[in-house]
This record gives structure tokens, C-alpha cells and sequence, in this order.
């Protein structure tokens, strides 16, 4: 693998494609944007403005142009893709790397003359007329782009099936956190904690994928417990009315955070973290828990078993009874919460860094040329990318 602290500068800028993102890959952007430039690299990063604005790529080392892709099909693609032809013809692209499903479309139906690498961070679970676009939209991108990269086993399997020519694994690591800025009371006293009480703490996307409606339901149960846990889930997203309705009727112990930028804090004064979703490929909060020590119970869904091993409590998606069990199973047991802690810190000791990550990339990118693209020969049916 390619040490990218001294891999040789690229002939060709690295364009980094994202549709709209509030967390993880948005995230893993910025961190493969400030990898990439830290080895030499130039970056361009595209997307909605409002990423720049949440992520801010260009302090990283990388320029941004907006590229307006919605997180669902709109007719707007359509203006996307002319956007991301009008960006790419002003560079010479060394690879279009897209991030996501959407992303992938846009860079698909732009046919640059770069290769095209599509990471596919997501499994497509909607149903109806959204659901038949989603998976269509996975067939073009699975046939269209040079490699597609699953973060997960299960998304290389089905990209693989969907006609991908080159899937592979390319797990995405979780950028480290910064130290705790506050001592671990601090933070459990913002919420009403006292000495003996509990902090359960979730952190993602408010989206029904995330299923935080089972967290609630759970916690509902944990109102009869003395003292009874203190639930917090930070995040924001389309489902917050549903979900602050669901814990106004069911009484339960939660509090809904809004977007947080102090996670590490959060970990630090948690006893116990939660994933209760549907899906997931490795779940940034996920690693971010092994890593603090913090006990996990999570759904053995998509690419969480592979990521945690033994290193935390799996349980069935969508089960409330077993979420319950697990949590109650946990705080009833401190040596069996130290024992995980253990094993969660051991375990997120073997996943790839963020430099192991870049330094695939780059091994990536020089496997599929050494070249800039060049402009298109006149009057050919692929648009031009580069310039003279």
C-alpha cells in the first residue's frame, strides 16, 4: 500500500463528487480530501453548497464548486450533471471519485473522459416509486463506473450482482476524534445526570433508517428502573417531529440533542451507546464508540458484524424486546461493561486508519493510470474533461 505521506504528486486533479450529506459521508470526504492533499494531491471537491458550509473542505487543503444533487432523484439531475460537465471541463482530471449512489449518477451521466470510482456507502432501502429509482439508478452506476468500492462486504456483493465489472472492499474509516474537551461530570451534569444514573447515548441522522423509534420504545421501559437512564440522541434530520412526538407520548427518558460537534464529550460521558438501525455499512458512531471505551449494543445489520466481531452486543433490527434486554443486561452488570470496553478498544485497534484509506486510494488511482484525462477529440460523443 502507498504511504501518503510520500506518494508523488498526481498529474491531475482527484474530483471528490457528494450529494447532499449532514454526516458520514460528508465526513469521510473532508478526511480523503485532507489525506490526499497532505500526500501532493490536487483536490476538487463537488457537491451541494450547503457541504461546504457543514464541512468545509477547502480548510483542508481542496477547492470546492457546487454541484447542486439532492439526496433523492429530482428532475434537477439533470442541471447537476451539466453543472459537473461545466466544472470538469475547466480541469485536468487525473479521476472522478463519487461518493454515494447519487453522486454516482451524476458522474455517470456526465460521461468524463476520467475514470470514474464510485464508492457506494449505502444500501437502498426506500420502497415505492423512489425505491424502483434507487434501483435503477444502482444498476446504471454498478455497469457505468470503472470501480465501484462497497464500505461493506454486502454492498460489494450487490454491486458485484447489479453488473459491476471491478467491486471491491474499500472500508471506510472514521475520522479520529479530537480529546474531550470537558471532564466526563461536566458533561453528564449539562443533562440532569446524578451520581449512579446512567447516560445511554445514540448519535446519527434522525432518518427512519436509523430507527430510533425502537430506541425510544425501549427506553420507554427503562422509566421503572431506579434510577432511570438518561437516553440522549444527537443528530438532526427529517425525522425529529415524529420521533419528539413518539417520546412526548410515550414518556420516555430521551432527550433529542440537535446537531452536535462534541462527540468526543458525549462518549466521554457515556456509559453506554446505542445503534439501533435497519442498515449500516461501518457506522462512524459505531467505530467512534470502540475507539472511546464505550460499550456498544447494535443491530447485526450490513457491515456492522464484521466490524465490531465480539466487541459488542448484536441484536436483531427492529426488536424492541432485545434491545431492552441488552441495555438492562448491561447496566446490571459493570464488569461485563468493562470486559466490553476492553475488547471494543482491542478490537478498533485492527480497523484501517484514515491514512490506510488514502493510501488505497492513491494505490487506486495509479492502477487506473498515470495520465491526466485529456480533452475529447472533436465532435466525440464523451465530453471533454480536460484542457490543453
Amino acid at each position: 500500500m502507498t504511504d501518503a505521506s510520500s506518494a508523488p504528486r498526481s498529474q491531475g486533479t482527484v474530483v471528490l463528487l457528494l450529494a447532499s450529506s449532514t454526516g458520514g459521508v460528508g465526513q469521510h470526504v473532508r478526511s480523503v480530501a485532507r489525506g490526499l492533499t497532505e500526500a501532493g494531491v490536487p483536490v476538487l471537491v463537488c457537491g451541494p453548497a450547503a457541504t461546504q458550509d457543514q464541512f468545509d473542505f477547502t480548510a483542508v487543503g481542496a477547492r470546492f464548486a457546487p454541484v447542486e444533487i439532492k439526496a433523492s432523484p429530482t428532475p434537477g439531475d439533470a442541471r447537476a450533471v451539466s453543472a459537473l460537465r461545466r466544472t470538469l471541463a475547466a480541469e485536468t482530471v487525473r479521476v472522478v471519485h463519487a461518493h454515494g449512489l447519487r453522486a454516482g449518477l451524476v458522474a455517470t451521466l456526465a460521461r468524463p473522459a476520467a475514470p470514474v470510482v464510485v464508492t457506494w456507502h449505502n444500501a437502498v432501502l426506500a420502497g415505492g416509486v423512489r425505491g424502483q429509482l434507487s434501483r435503477l439508478a444502482e444498476r446504471v452506476v454498478a455497469r457505468s463506473a470503472r470501480v465501484a468500492l462497497g464500505a461493506s462486504a454486502d454492498l460489494v456483493e450487490r454491486a458485484a450482482a447489479l453488473g459491476a465489472t471491478d467491486a471491491r472492499l474499500a472500508p471506510v474509516a472514521a475520522p479520529t476524534l479530537p480529546a474531550p474537551r470537558r471532564r466526563r461530570a461536566a458533561v453528564r451534569a449539562e443533562f440532569g445526570v446524578v451520581p449512579g444514573q446512567p447516560l445511554v447515548l445514540s448519535v446519527g441522522r434522525l432518518h427512519p433508517q436509523k430507527r430510533y423509534d425502537v430506541l425510544v420504545d425501549a427506553a420507554a421501559r427503562w422509566r421503572t428502573r431506579t434510577p432511570p437512564p438518561a437516553v440522549v440522541i444527537a443528530g438532526s434530520g427529517p425525522a425529529y417531529l415524529q420521533l419528539a412526538a413518539r417520546i412526548s407520548a410515550a414518556r420516555a427518558p430521551v432527550t433529542l440533542l440537535g446537531h452536535r460537534t462534541d462527540v468526543a464529550d458525549l462518549l466521554a460521558g457515556a456509559d453506554l451507546a446505542v445503534v439501533t438501525s435497519d442498515w449500516e455499512a461501518r457506522q462512524l458512531f459505531a467505530q467512534e464508540a470502540l475507539r472511546a471505551g464505550v460499550p456498544l449494543v447494535a443491530t447485526a445489520v450490513g457491515g456492522l458484524p464484521e466490524l465490531v466481531g465480539d466487541a459488542a452486543v448484536l441484536v436483531p433490527a427492529g426488536d424492541v424486546d432485545a434491545v431492552d434486554a441488552a441495555v438492562r443486561a448491561l447496566l446490571d452488570d459493570e464488569s461485563l461493561r468493562a470486559d466490553l470496553a476492553r475488547r471494543g478498544a482491542a478490537r478498533a485497534a485492527t480497523w484501517p486508519t484514515e491514512e490506510d484509506t488514502v493510501g488505497a486510494l492513491l494505490d487506486l488511482y495509479a492502477e487506473l493510470g498515470p495520465d491526466p484525462a485529456g480533452p475529447a477529440a472533436p465532435g466525440a460523443d464523451t465530453p471533454s474533461t480536460g484542457r490543453r
